[in-house]
């Protein structure tokens, strides 16, 4: 990047633009992607006005620009392939409007999935898309997340009523709005959700939101057997039971949250249920669940009605990543997802389990089983090339298996750098070349997270 550009950019943005080599690093992976490329310059812009200013000198001057949030994505999303410009979206993070009556709201991109809710506690209203991660909301709609409660009220996709744009030439626009249907044009607001950043920079979006239930429950179940514990949610869905989250852990990652949390579970394969509803719905579907895993040889079901209890819980979920760390001091973990038809599911997990123990892997599994999406943490030595040959073999095969499946390769996680074979191999190489015209027609100048969802 050339002082004059920096220079242009600095008349902007004043000292919110950066050269430190130690920020720089700090935008040069996500959490779980470790090959380092770092950008020419990092900028915090405060306003969707400033952005497309930032962005128009980088059009200008065909300077690549690579958007983030908190830096949670896991697929190499914000790793900078031809340097340039990290545009970081953190101090975007006012909520600009909350409609209570139209159950909708309206905040900046850098606003964090754990502060709107903060933000909604006295509304009686909350938003339910849950990664687990404390993601930015931008980030979440550029790389259309889910998570743990995506069973019952959906995914990002879902849950994007509209956004607000700044496209690579720096015009801003804006798509969707709060009408909950809408027959007008192409549906913009979902060609841009999902999109990792590499058609244009989301820096506002409005959401849908939910009344908190009544009613919540909460509980976990020991099975004999990882097929046992799959299999009942395999019936749960199949019955139609709504069940608000149900997760999966095998006993490897039970007995990583227990370290890490405390959890005392049994350190066999379990599921963590959540119901959601009125009082009589949510002992209806508990009794279900209870019946369910009790034929599948489940035990042990364990409830836990308090807010503080289920907070414990959801908190050791969350921390399924850290735990793993802690399993192999020094070691990294490498996070992929797939997801698989409902009905394929057992098979799907019951062969990546096999494969990780034929090759002496530390690798739990961890997933959103309710829609079929299911994560596996690689515990690797970085310097151990042998162990990570086994631990991308063991990858590749579960990407082949899950799209032989009629899956895909990705469930909530995204392309990024390191599933974009696997992308032409899902969609076929004519649907991978109309993503890349698309591509060509919004970014002509390719500056928009370039490397990304597609190979080069």
């Amino acid at each position: 990047m050339t002082p004059a550009v920096l220079d242009a950019l600095r008349a902007i943005l004043g000292d919110r633009l950066t050269t430190a080599q130690a920020v720089r690093d700090q935008y040069a992976t996500g959490e779980s992607y470790d090959v380092a490329m770092p950008p020419d310059a990092v900028a915090f812009p405060a306003t969707t006005e400033e952005v497309g200013r930032v962005a128009a000198v980088c059009f200008a001057h065909d300077v690549p620009m690579v958007p983030s949030g908190a830096g949670t994505s896991l697929e190499g999303h914000i790793a900078a392939v031809r340097g340039g410009l990290a545009i970081n979206l953190a101090r975007m993070d006012k909520i600009l409007s909350v409609a209570a009556e139209d159950l909708d709201c309206h905040v900046e991109a850098g606003v964090a999935r754990e502060a709107l809710n903060a933000h909604l506690r006295d509304t009686g209203l909350f938003f339910p898309v849950d990664p687990g991660a404390n993601a930015t909301l931008g980030g979440m709609a550029a790389t259309r997340a889910s998570g743990t409660a995506a069973v019952r009220y959906g995914t990002m996709s879902q849950n994007v009523l509209g956004l607000t744009v700044v496209q690579p030439d720096g015009t801003v626009i804006r798509t969707g709005g709060r009408a909950r249907k809408s027959a007008a044009g192409y549906d913009l607001t979902h060609l841009y959700v999902g999109s990792e950043g590499t058609l244009g920079i989301i820096t506002e979006v409005r959401l849908r939101l939910y009344g908190v239930p009544e009613a919540i429950a909460a509980a976990t179940c020991a099975f004999e057997t990882l097929k046992g514990a799959v299999d009942t949610v395999i019936q749960l869905i199949q019955l139609g039971v709504p069940v608000a989250r149900v997760e999966f852990l095998d006993e490897t990652q039970v007995r990583a949250c227990n370290a890490d949390s405390g959890l005392g579970l049994p350190e066999r394969p379990h599921l963590m249920f959540e119901f959601h509803g009125s009082p009589a719905g949510v002992a209806e579907q508990a009794q279900i669940a209870a019946g369910l895993s009790a034929d599948n040889g489940g035990a042990g079901f364990q409830w836990a009605e308090q807010a503080e209890d289920r907070s414990r819980l959801l908190k050791a979920r969350h921390r399924a990543y850290f735990a793993t760390l802690a399993l192999r001091p020094g070691a990294r973990v490498w996070a992929s997802d797939v997801c698989v038809p409902v009905a394929g599911l057992a098979e799907a997990v019951l062969a990546v389990r096999e494969d990780i123990d034929r090759h002496g892997l530390v690798a739990p599994i961890v997933g959103h089983v309710g829609d079929g999406n299911f994560h596996v943490q690689f515990c690797v030595d970085p310097d151990d090339a042998a162990e990570y040959a086994a631990a991308r073999g063991v990858y590749e095969r579960m990407i082949h298996r899950a799209i032989a499946a009629g899956g895909t390769c990705t469930g909530e996680h995204g392309v990024g750098l390191m599933k974009r074979e696997a992308l032409v191999e899902e969609a076929g190489e004519g649907a991978v070349a109309t993503m890349r015209a698309v591509k060509r027609a919004l970014d002509p100048k390719g500056l928009m997270n370039p490397g990304k969802v597609f190979l080069p």
